[in-house]
C-alpha cells in the first residue's frame, strides 16, 4: 500500500515529527508500506529524529507573499501527488491550510486528516479582542468546512473529540518513543520538564510553583529542555523569583531518554495540549508525573492520585503542594511510579501500529470492517 503524509516539516524535535519517524518507520518496516513523506519548504536532509531508510521524501517550494506561496503550493503538491499516485493520503498540518487539501488535490484518494493540538492553541497570550474573537470563529468556521471532506478526522484523547462534530472523528492516541527495560531509582532531587518555551507550555506557571518548593526544598533542581525564546521572559521571571541557583533552561538533546532515567518526578505545566507525550515518556521510565488538567491529554494518561497527579488548571499553589508532596513521600513516589511504567504499556508503538493498519486497511478494503 502506498501511503502518502503531507507535513510542514520534518526536521525539528518537535512532538509531531517525533511521533511521525516513530509511525512511518513501523508502518514501513514491519508492514511493508510504500510510505513517502511530502514537506514543505524544507531544504535541509539532516532530520532531528531517526527515520526508516524505506521512507522516501518529497519537498514542495513555496515562497513569497501568501497568495503567492498559495498558489505554488497548491500547484507544487498537485504535481508531486499526481506523480505518486498514492493510495491513501495522510495529512498532518496543524494550519489552516492543512483542512483544504482535499479541495487542493480533488481527493484522488481516500484521506485522512491528524489532527495533533487542541482548538485551545487558538488562544494567545494577552486579552482577546473582538477582531481576534471573530478572525478566530472564521478560522473554526474554515476548519469545520474543510475537515468535512476527510474519510476520517483522527484526534489523540477523548477529550478532543468534543471539540469537534464531524461524523468520522475517531481517537488514536501517540506512540511511545520508547519503552526501555530499565527505570528511573526515583531517588536523585531532579524534577524534569520538556518543551519548548511558549505560552502554552506555561512555564510562567511552573516556576511560580518551583519558587514555593525551592523555598522549602532548595537542594532539588528543576531541568527545562526545549527551544529557548527569549521573548518568554523565563530567564529573567527565575531571577525576579530568585531561584535561578534550582533552574536550568537546556536546549532539546537527542538523548532526551537519559534525562527522564535521572528524574524523580516530571511535570507538565501546560495550559493546552494535544496529547502530551512527554507524560508517556516519562511514565515509561518509571517517573510520576504532575500535570494541570489542562485541555486535552494528560487526564486521558494519569490516573490522578494512583500513577501521578492532576492539578486543577491553572492552580499554582496546589501544583507546587503535588510536587512538595512527592519530594516528602518517597514511597508514594515509587508506587506511583510503578504503576505509571505498567499503564502506559497501552501506548507501545506495536499497538499504536496495528491501530493505524486497521483503519488503512478499512478504507481499502471496506467490506472487510
Amino acid at each position: 500500500m502506498k501511503l502518502v503524509y503531507i507535513v510542514n516539516r520534518i526536521d525539528g524535535p518537535g512532538g509531531l515529527e517525533r511521533v511521525l519517524s516513530i509511525k512511518a518507520s513501523k508502518l514501513a518496516e514491519d508492514y511493508n508500506y510504500d510510505i513517502h513523506i511530502v514537506t514543505l519548504n524544507q531544504e535541509t536532509k539532516d532530520l532531528f529524529y531517526h527515520f526508516s531508510p524505506k521512507i522516501s521524501y518529497h519537498n514542495v517550494q513555496a515562497k513569497g507573499n501568501p497568495i503567492s506561496r498559495m498558489y505554488r503550493y497548491a500547484a507544487g503538491l498537485r504535481s508531486v501527488i499526481k506523480s505518486l499516485t498514492p493510495d491513501i493520503i495522510a495529512v498532518c498540518d496543524d494550519g489552516l491550510k492543512g483542512f483544504f487539501v482535499p479541495l487542493i488535490l480533488g481527493k484522488p484518494c481516500p484521506m485522512i486528516y491528524e489532527r495533533h493540538v487542541s482548538r485551545s492553541v487558538e488562544i494567545k497570550k494577552g486579552k482577546r479582542s473582538i477582531i481576534k474573537r471573530i478572525t478566530t470563529a472564521t478560522k473554526f468556521g474554515l476548519m469545520n468546512f474543510g475537515g468535512s471532506y476527510y474519510n476520517h478526522f483522527i484526534v489523540l484523547t477523548k477529550g478532543n473529540l468534543n471539540e469537534w462534530s464531524f461524523k468520522n472523528l475517531k481517537v488514536i492516541p501517540n506512540p511511545l518513543s520508547f519503552y526501555p527495560e530499565s527505570k528511573s531509582t526515583l531517588e536523585n532531587k531532579k524534577v524534569l520538564a520538556v518543551g519548548k518555551h511558549s505560552f502554552q507550555k506555561g512555564y510562567d506557571r511552573l516556576l511560580k510553583s518551583w519558587k514555593q518548593v525551592v523555598s522549602k526544598y532548595p537542594d532539588w533542581t528543576l531541568d527545562i529542555y526545549g527551544t529557548i525564546s527569549e521573548s518568554e521572559g523565563l530567564a529573567v521571571l527565575a531571577e525576579n523569583l530568585d531561584i535561578t541557583k534550582a533552574i536550568n533552561f537546556y536546549p532539546p538533546v537527542k538523548n532526551i531518554a537519559e534525562k527522564y532515567e535521572q528524574a524523580s518526578i516530571y511535570t507538565m505545566s501546560s495550559r493546552f495540549e494535544g496529547f502530551g507525550m512527554v507524560l508517556t515518556e516519562a511514565m515509561a521510565y518509571g517517573v510520576p508525573c504532575i500535570s494541570f488538567d489542562c485541555p486535552y491529554g494528560p487526564s486521558d494518561i494519569i490516573t490522578d492520585t494512583e500513577n501521578g497527579l492532576l492539578i486543577e488548571n491553572g492552580d499554582v499553589d496546589a501544583f507546587a503542594k503535588g510536587i512538595i508532596t512527592l519530594i516528602e513521600n518517597e514511597e508514594k513516589r515509587k508506587s506511583m511510579g510503578l504503576k505509571a511504567k505498567e499503564a502506559v504499556k497501552k501506548y507501545l508503538p506495536e499497538t499504536i501500529a496495528e491501530e493505524w493498519n486497521q483503519l488503512f486497511s478499512n478504507l481499502m478494503n471496506p467490506r472487510s470492517k
